[in-house]
């Protein structure tokens, strides 16, 4: 299956709230906000998950989520997919608002 690239998704983490907002691990500085992909069904060895696979991120929650920090999920590991869900959600939603993303009435 061909990957869902989109360089307008990746460019609208830019300037962007944390949408991770891990507790005792977001340092909620807009200014290191990058768009962080999620693991799915899509990604693989030396591929990233499909660009609608993920959320804005702090640079401390991008550590934590891609283990560059792995102490960082200890307190809270039994929530890791919930952050990442609710990461993923709130991002779509500010992409709708932003018409970066449409969806059909």
């Amino acid at each position: 299956m061909k990957p869902i690239r989109s360089q307008a998704i990746r460019d609208s983490a830019k300037g962007e709230n944390c949408t991770l907002a891990i507790p005792g691990i977001c340092n909620h500085n807009p200014e290191t906000v990058v768009y962080c992909h999620f693991p799915d069904e899509s990604h693989g060895m030396g591929r990233k998950s499909d660009d609608i696979s993920g959320g804005y991120g702090c640079s401390a929650c991008h550590d934590a989520i891609d283990g560059r920090n792995p102490n960082a999920w200890i307190a809270i590991l039994e929530d890791k997919d919930w952050y990442l869900r609710r990461a993923q959600t709130r991002t779509l939603r500010r992409m709708v608002e932003r018409k970066i993303v449409t969806v059909k009435p």
